[in-house]
C-alpha cells in the first residue's frame, strides 16, 4: 500500500488553507456569484452587445472552457474578453507581467479584486476566472464557469447566427449526471490530488481519478464524443482537463499513474477535440506552464518551468 509505506499520516501544509479540510482533502471554494445574462432582455442583466466583458487566464482551465464557448460562438465583438496575467501572487489575478503592473484596457483595474470590491466591498472569499463583469451596473454577473459557458452559448443569439446547441434537450438528464461525475472525479479531482496535504487524502483523489480516466476511456470505444456523435458541454469541460494533464498535472499534481496519451481512447479525443476548428489557438501552452509551476510555489518552491513533455496534439487521431 502506497499510504502504508509513506507514511499515511504525516501532512504538509496546504497551498490554500482557507481550501483544505482536518484530513487533508481540498475543498473548492463555491462560486459567489451567479447571476444570469437574460435572452430575453429583462433586467437586470439583459443580453446587448459590448456590454459585458469576460475576464479569463489562459491559464486556467475552468476560464478555458468559456474561452472556447465564446470562440465557437462568434462573440469576439459582443463579448469583449480582458487577459489577466498566468502568474498569480497573494494578490491575486492582476494584469501586466508582473501582475498588477499594467490595467485591463476596459475599466483601468490593475487586479480582477477591484471588481470583486466594487460588486461587495465585504467580499473575502477567492478572485476567480472565468469572470464577467457588467459595465452599466459596475458589478460582477457571474464567476461560475459552467454557468457561464451556457450563458455564452445561449443568451447572445440576437447578436450571432452560431448555434451550437451545447446542451441538446434530449440529452440534459445524462449531461448533467455525467458532468456532475467528471467534475468530482476528473476536474476537481486533479486538483485535489494536487493539492492534498496528507497520503490518504492524496491517495483517495488518485484512486478516484483513475477510475473514471478508465471509465471514459471504454466509454470512447464505441462512440466519438462522450455522448454520442454530437459534441456537447461536456466534451469541452473534459477537454481543458486533458489538455493540461501530460505537460502539467502528471507531475505537478503528481497523477501520474497513466498519462493520456497512454489511453488508446481518450488519447486520440483529445487529439480529436484540439483538431476542431478554433480549438488549438485557444490552447496557450507556455501560459499554463508558467502558471501551474511558477504561482503554486509550495508545490514547486523554486518555480522551475519544465522544458518537456514532447506532445503532437496534431497527430492523426483516427476518430469519426
Amino acid at each position: 500500500m502506497v499510504g502504508a509505506r509513506y507514511g499515511r499520516g504525516m501532512a504538509g501544509l496546504p497551498q490554500l488553507p482557507r481550501e483544505a479540510d482536518a484530513g487533508g482533502r481540498f475543498v473548492r471554494q463555491a462560486s459567489r456569484f451567479l447571476d444570469c445574462v437574460q435572452p430575453d432582455g429583462s433586467a437586470p442583466y439583459p443580453a446587448a452587445a459590448g456590454r459585458y466583458r469576460l475576464y479569463v487566464s489562459y491559464a486556467c482551465p475552468w476560464a478555458h472552457r468559456t474561452i472556447i464557448v465564446r470562440h465557437l460562438k462568434g462573440l469576439h465583438d459582443v463579448v469583449p474578453m480582458a487577459v489577466v496575467d498566468p502568474i498569480r501572487d497573494e494578490r491575486g489575478w492582476g494584469f501586466g507581467a508582473p501582475p498588477g503592473s499594467d490595467v485591463d484596457p476596459f475599466e483601468g483595474f490593475r487586479f480582477l479584486a477591484e471588481a470583486y470590491r466594487l460588486t461587495d466591498p465585504a467580499y473575502d472569499g477567492r478572485v476567480t476566472v472565468p469572470t464577467l463583469w457588467d459595465t452599466v451596473t459596475r458589478r460582477v454577473v457571474c464567476n461560475e464557469s459552467a454557468l457561464l459557458m451556457r450563458v455564452l452559448d445561449e443568451a447572445f443569439d440576437a447578436f450571432t447566427d452560431t448555434r451550437l446547441n451545447l446542451r441538446p434537450p434530449e440529452l440534459i438528464a445524462e449531461l448533467d449526471a455525467l458532468e456532475d461525475r467528471i467534475y468530482e472525479a476528473v476536474n476537481n479531482g486533479v486538483y485535489r490530488c494536487g493539492f492534498a496535504t496528507t497520503q490518504a487524502a492524496y491517495d483517495e483523489a488518485f484512486a478516484v481519478l483513475f477510475r473514471m480516466l478508465d471509465e471514459l476511456d471504454e466509454r470512447l470505444a464505441s462512440r466519438r464524443y462522450l455522448l454520442g456523435s454530437q459534441l456537447t458541454e461536456v466534451d469541452w469541460r473534459l477537454f481543458t482537463t486533458l489538455i493540461r494533464f501530460d505537460p502539467v498535472y502528471v507531475t505537478h499534481f503528481k497523477t501520474n499513474l497513466r498519462r493520456i496519451a497512454d489511453y488508446p481512447n481518450l488519447g486520440p479525443y483529445l487529439r480529436d477535440l484540439y483538431q476542431h476548428p478554433g480549438i488549438a489557438e485557444t490552447v496557450d501552452l507556455d501560459a499554463i506552464k508558467r502558471h501551474y509551476f511558477v504561482t503554486h510555489r509550495q508545490l514547486n518552491p523554486a518555480g522551475i518551468v519544465p522544458l518537456g513533455p514532447a506532445l503532437d496534439w496534431s497527430a492523426p487521431h483516427g476518430r469519426g
